[in-house]
């Protein structure tokens, strides 16, 4: 059996800047944490990735 390296989160939805807040559409083929904020130049996250679920706990402890 093949792993796979997919989120599968499909080709729509949108590219997350942690350090700004700016979003942008999500290209298909292209890993949001391959693109760069046109903003700030800050490395994006996947909307509802892992990574954003991640941040989002992270966010919200510092706000406690």
């Amino acid at each position: 059996m093949f792993k796979t390296t997919s989120s599968g989160l499909g080709a729509g939805g949108y590219c997350l800047c942690p350090k700004c807040g700016e979003r942008i559409v999500h290209r298909r083929g292209a890993p949001c944490q391959e693109e760069q904020c046109p903003e700030c130049g800050t490395k994006m996250l996947r909307e509802g990735s892992e990574h954003h679920q991640l941040w989002l706990k992270k966010q919200k402890k510092k706000q406690s």
